[in-house]
C-alpha cells in the first residue's frame, strides 16, 4: 500500500478499553459502541479481548461475552466504519483470524514484542491472504533503540504488512523519542506509518502530535481515555485538536464529544486518571499487566510496588516474563534498609 496522505483514526476502546472494565463487555454495549462510531465517520474501530483474538483466558482474563460475538455485533450495525482485530501470536492463531474474517473484520493488527517481528511473518501473510488490511504492531517501542526498531519494522514490511506502528504500550516514551522513531520509519519504509500511545506520562497527544509531524498518518484513540493503564490518546480531543491545526480526519467532531459524554462516560467504572499506578507503569517503562502482579508481590515481601516495578523496567523484563516479579520482590527485600528502631 502506498504511503497516503491526511490522518485515518483507529478507534481502540472497544479493544484497549477492555482491559479498563475486566474484559466485561456485553453484545448490546459493542452494538451500541459501534453504530454511534458509525454515524460519526470513524474509519477503524478495533474490537477484541484487551490482549486480542483468544485473550479470555485465566492468566490474561476471562471475557465476559465471547469476542466473535462482539466483532459480529460491530460488523452488523456499520457500513462506513470497518471493524480491525488485533492478534498477539503465541495467544491468537491462524484459525482465530480466520474467524474473524469471516464475520466480517477487514483489518488484522498483528502485535508482537518490538524485537520480535519474526514471529508475525505467518500471520501477517495469512491476513494478506485472506484479504484483510493488515498492520505490524511493534509493542512496547521504547525497549529498542531505533536501528533495532527499524529493522524489526522492515520485517513486518516484508511479510506485506500495509502499515507498520510504533506502540508506545507503557506510555513510556517521551515526544523526542517518538519523533526520532517515526522520522526513521518515514525513511527507511515505503508503508504507512502508525502511533498508539498512553497517556501514563500525561503525553499521549504530545507524543501522537510529535507522531504526526513527523509523517505518520494513522493514529490510536480511545475515546474517553477507555484503555488500559491512563489511556490512549483521547480521541474526541485528538479530532478536534487537529481541527484546529486544519489536518482534516473526515471525523465528525461534535458527535465524537457526545458518544463520549452521553455513551462512553456510563460505562466506565470510574474516570480514567493519571494515578499512582498508572504514572508509575509509564515511569518504570512496563507493561500494565505488571501492576496487579507487583502488589501482590509487595504485601507478601514488605517491598514498595513501585521500587519492583522500576526493577522491571531496568531489567527490561517483558511481557511472559511474570514470574520474575516474585524474584525481584525477594531480591528487593534482602537489600531493604531496616529502619533504625
Amino acid at each position: 500500500m502506498a504511503n497516503e496522505t491526511g490522518i485515518k483514526i483507529t478507534e481502540v476502546a472497544l479493544r484497549d478499553g477492555s482491559h479498563a472494565i475486566s474484559h466485561q463487555y456485553t453484545v448490546d454495549q459493542v452494538t451500541s459502541v459501534a453504530k454511534v462510531l458509525n454515524e460519526a465517520r470513524v474509519p477503524y474501530i478495533e474490537v477484541t479481548h484487551g490482549d486480542g483474538l483468544g485473550g479470555s483466558s485465566l492468566q490474561y482474563g476471562l471475557s465476559k461475552t465471547d469476542e466473535l460475538k462482539l466483532i459480529e455485533a460491530a460488523v452488523s450495525v456499520t457500513d462506513f466504519s470497518k471493524i480491525a482485530v488485533l492478534l498477539l501470536p503465541g495467544i491468537g492463531t491462524i484459525h482465530d483470524l480466520k474467524k474473524a474474517a469471516d464475520l466480517g473484520a477487514k483489518m488484522a493488527r498483528i502485535a508482537t514484542h518490538v524485537t520480535e517481528a519474526d514471529v508475525s511473518k505467518q500471520h501477517i501473510e495469512t491476513a494478506k491472504e485472506l484479504g484483510l488490511e493488515t498492520v505490524g504492531f511493534l509493542m512496547m517501542s521504547h525497549m529498542a533503540p531505533v536501528d533495532k526498531l527499524v529493522e524489526q519494522a522492515k520485517l513486518m514490511e516484508s511479510y506485506g504488512a500495509d502499515t507498520v506502528y510504533v506502540v508506545d504500550s507503557a506510555g513510556a516514551l517521551l515526544p523526542h523519542e517518538v519523533k526520532e522513531r517515526i522520522k526513521a520509519l518515514r525513511q527507511e519504509l515505503k508503508v504507512n506509518i502508525g502511533f498508539h500511545g498512553h497517556n501514563n506520562l500525561s503525553l499521549a497527544m504530545g507524543n501522537t502530535l510529535a507522531a504526526i509531524e513527523e509523517g505518520a498518518t494513522r493514529i490510536d484513540g480511545s475515546i474517553r481515555c477507555l484503555g488500559a493503564g491512563a489511556g490512549n490518546t483521547q480521541t474526541e480531543v485528538l479530532v478536534a485538536v487537529l481541527e484546529k491545526m486544519g489536518i482534516p480526519t473526515g471525523v465528525d467532531t461534535y458527535k465524537m464529544m457526545d458518544i463520549a459524554e452521553d455513551i462512553i462516560a456510563p460505562i466506565l467504572p470510574k474516570p480514567q486518571e493519571i494515578n499512582r499506578d498508572s504514572l508509575t507503569l509509564g515511569y518504570a517503562g512496563v507493561y500494565s499487566s505488571f501492576l496487579l502482579h507487583s502488589k501482590r508481590a509487595s504485601e507478601k515481601f514488605s517491598v514498595d510496588s513501585r521500587d519492583i516495578l522500576v526493577e522491571l523496567g531496568k531489567r527490561e523484563i517483558v511481557g511472559g516474563q511474570e514470574d520474575m516479579i516474585t524474584d525481584v520482590a525477594a531480591e528487593l527485600s534482602k537489600t531493604a534498609v531496616t529502619p533504625a528502631k
